[in-house]
């Protein structure tokens, strides 16, 4: 038992002296990674540079989605196949399941 006790004193002992050790030296960076401004970024990657790019790239993406999801194209026409109106599409949809019954 006192050997036991002994030992679980050591391990308490020497996990309190590495705390301390790294909390006395543990230095973090002065600013975060994702804060840094972005040097050298290949032009795909280059809206992530900053907030206000991410920002601009997510507001031109969602104009971009709103269009397609209201507009009419081609998307092969060989094969026949087109892009829809999102309302005209789901009509469709309704018309064709409720000819099945």
């Amino acid at each position: 038992m006192p050997v036991s006790f002994v030992t679980l004193v050591f391990i308490l002992v020497l996990f309190a002296s590495f705390l301390l050790v790294v909390r006395k030296s543990y230095r973090p960076a002065a600013a975060a990674p994702e804060n840094e401004v972005a040097d050298n970024l290949p032009a795909e990657l280059a809206w992530r540079a900053t907030p206000e790019s991410r920002r601009a790239a997510l507001q031109e993406l969602r104009k971009r989605e709103a269009a397609e999801l209201s507009s009419y194209a081609w998307i092969d026409r060989d094969s026949g196949v087109v892009q829809l109106p999102i309302e005209r599409a789901m009509e469709l949809t309704v018309q064709q399941y409720r000819g099945r019954r």
